[in-house]
């Protein structure tokens, strides 16, 4: 009597093989959003220019005299 090269499991090879493509599938595509830094859209916050002002104000990057003037140039009065 030879060896079976299915196992013994002839009905569950097929399903075991369309898992494993699956799994290699959904990893390739984890893997390149990794490499490309994707974040989902929640994540990515868009700051209005007079919030981006306010932040550097905040943190000392610019005086209280810049932050006018440019709060002024951006047209918040």
């Amino acid at each position: 009597m030879g060896m079976s090269s299915n196992w013994g499991l002839p009905m569950f090879g097929g399903f075991f093989m369309i898992l494993f493509w699956i799994a290699i599938i959904v990893g390739v595509i984890f893997l390149i959003k990794w490499l490309i830094g994707y974040k989902p859209a929640e994540t990515q916050t868009k700051e209005t220019p007079l919030e981006i002002l306010k932040r550097r104000y905040a943190q000392g990057e610019i005086t209280k005299e810049e932050f006018e003037n440019k709060k002024r140039d951006l047209g918040y009065n």
